[in-house]
């Protein structure tokens, strides 16, 4: 049996679960012109937008949690966000800082998903979405927590050719989540699972996706 959501893998635990936030923060690239697109995507630029595109980092290794993978950046709401309006979008935009170095001031919130369990760990994620108005430099500050940040176009993440399911075994069952294999400074990185799931139904429930041969399976790059 495959289950499309693998974070699920075990129960959260009531007693002790934790909140979190990521930031998904979407700005326009600059240097997009010659790319090249696959056909599969013809008329698509112009209904999403051929700058558009998402920031990501890819995890240290050396962490306890979802080491090597890319994500959103993020983490556990700390004491101090509770002072804020909203703590989970302090939060979001606190690890941000701490993981890329980005200015905050260039970010403008549009808002926030439901909150997401997340078993593996025992947090309870809140997507924050926004809007990079200013762009600003950004790289791994801290390669404890991250070791690589980049921007993906959402072209390349709606492109057919570009996403398959990835899929992990637990206790004999297999687990699948929606991933994109996508192209860094480092080469290809594969996103996959929690963020996976998030960019998926995202790209869904904007309208953004084209349909693709979901029956393409790769394991998942533990």
């Amino acid at each position: 049996m495959e289950d499309r959501e693998p974070w699920r893998i075990g129960g959260m635990d009531p007693a002790t679960v934790r909140e979190a936030a990521v930031l998904i923060l979407f700005g326009a690239l600059d240097d997009d012109a010659a790319r090249t697109r696959s056909p599969a995507l013809a008329g698509t630029a112009e209904r999403i937008g051929a700058e558009l595109d998402v920031l990501i980092v890819v995890r240290a290794g050396s962490l306890r949690h979802h080491a090597g993978q890319p994500a959103f950046p993020g983490g556990k709401l700390d004491p101090g966000d509770d002072a804020a309006p909203d703590p989970h979008v302090e939060a979001a935009l606190r690890e941000a800082v701490e993981e890329t170095g980005l200015d905050r001031d260039g970010v403008e919130v549009l808002g926030t998903l439901a909150p997401v369990p997340l078993p593996v760990s025992n947090f309870r994620v809140t997507p924050v979405i926004g809007w990079w108005a200013s762009p600003s430099p950004v790289e791994a500050v801290d390669h404890a927590e991250s070791s690589l940040v980049f921007r993906v176009p959402v072209l390349d993440l709606v492109d057919p050719e570009r996403r398959h399911y990835a899929t992990v075994s637990r206790g004999g069952r297999t687990y699948r989540s929606p991933a994109f294999t996508v192209a860094s400074e480092r080469g290809d990185v594969t996103i996959w699972g929690f963020t996976g799931v998030l960019l998926d139904r995202i790209l869904t429930e904007t309208g953004w996706a084209v349909p693709w041969d979901t029956s393409r399976r790769i394991p998942a790059p533990l």
